[in-house]
């Protein structure tokens, strides 16, 4: 199964806003706007490639994320 980060940011911040920056980041998969934490994301919120996730470019991170993601991956 593929997956991609999204991002979360704070409430009320809309992803097209200016200067919008990012509160946490999670992992979904491929194509999708539920976290793997449970969390529903706008659909129009910032992505990266799954292989930021570890890296400063995928800091903060949702833990609750990262731990499933780990049992997934093979």
């Amino acid at each position: 199964m593929e997956h991609e980060m999204r991002a979360e940011y704070e409430e009320g911040v809309s992803p097209q806003q200016e200067g919008a920056t990012v509160k946490i980041w999670h992992m979904v998969r491929l194509g999708g706007t539920t976290a793997m934490c449970g969390r529903e994301l706008d659909p129009a919120a910032a992505t990266q490639p799954a292989d930021a996730w570890g890296t400063p470019k995928g800091e903060p991170f949702c833990h609750s994320c990262g731990a499933l993601y780990l049992r997934e991956v093979p």
